[in-house]
């Protein structure tokens, strides 16, 4: 094999570069509202609350779906199509009970009379988990795209490329809402 063949074998994929800087994007933004969220707490008017209880069926949620996606890249790699497409599925459906279990959970805060603009304890719960949300959401259009790329009679190209972008930000807003679940747990 010739060098330069084997030097371009080791760079990044440009779209994976990219995605990493979003990531790194991200990081950031949350990394300084859970650092606001730390100064916030100290000043004398902040009010304690407890986490809604689907916020723990949303957890469980994402992560199986993590264990899903993980084998939906691989049975890709493996060129198993009708498992991919059954585990691209399962992603999907997962992906979109968190977010359903996410707005059930806010509707459970609202109903216990938490609601947003009330203290800026909870303003700070909505922005945090509601950007998570967010960025949930950007995940579940491009498993969407997977989904509709798996079951589409055209599309016979076995690009692993795509997959493992989604792949690699699908386990990332898992990572982060661990995080964010365990950092208003510990942080009241």
């Amino acid at each position: 094999m010739s060098t330069v063949v084997m030097e371009q074998r080791k760079r990044i994929h440009p779209h994976k570069f990219t995605l990493w800087v979003g990531i790194g994007s991200i990081l950031m933004m949350f990394a300084g509202l859970t650092s606001a969220y730390i100064v916030k707490r100290n000043q004398p008017n902040w009010q304690t609350f407890e986490l809604p209880t689907f916020f723990w069926y949303s957890t469980v949620a994402i992560l199986i779906s993590s264990v899903t996606m993980y084998g939906a890249l691989n049975a890709f790699k493996a060129r198993e199509m009708a498992k991919y497409r059954n585990l691209v599925t399962a992603t999907l459906l997962l992906g979109i009970a968190f977010t359903a279990f996410q707005a059930l959970g806010f509707y459970q805060l609202y109903e216990q009379g938490t609601a947003l603009g009330k203290t800026v304890s909870v303003d700070f719960l909505y922005v945090i988990v509601g950007l998570h949300g967010a960025h949930v959401v950007g995940g579940i259009v491009a498993l969407l795209v997977l989904f509709l790329k798996a079951f589409s009679a055209k599309t016979r190209m076995y690009n692993s490329v795509p997959v493992e972008l989604v792949s690699i930000y699908w386990h990332f807003v898992d990572i982060l809402w661990i995080y964010l679940l365990l950092f208003l747990l510990m942080i009241k």
